[in-house]
């Protein structure tokens, strides 16, 4: 099944972001690479597709996994969890329905 990790980054997440994409994107590279991963990416500060230095607000990754459980234990881990990134993690089933 499918879940939504949504993510809401700390005031001022930049460089925090900065430090930790490598690891950040190689979960995400791998989980593409299993055929698991439907779609990623930040949530930009301003309204276009480059904020520069108004950095991210947070993230969105919906993915495949055996379980809610499994979800939450692959969202726990993430590198930006560890650097501070993120604030706060919400981790739902999701339904795919369009396109």
């Amino acid at each position: 099944m499918y879940y939504a990790i949504i993510s809401q980054d700390v005031p001022n997440s930049l460089p925090l972001r900065k430090q930790a994409r490598p690891a950040h994107i190689g979960r995400l590279e791998q989980l593409k690479s299993e055929g698991r991963l439907l779609l990623a990416g930040p949530c930009p500060a301003a309204d276009t597709p480059d904020p520069g230095e108004a950095g991210f607000t947070g993230s969105v990754v919906i993915a495949e996994f055996d379980s809610l459980e499994a979800a939450n234990l692959w969202a726990e881990a993430d590198p930006y969890v560890d650097a501070g990134v993120y604030d706060s993690v919400v981790v739902k089933p999701f339904k795919p329905v369009l396109p």
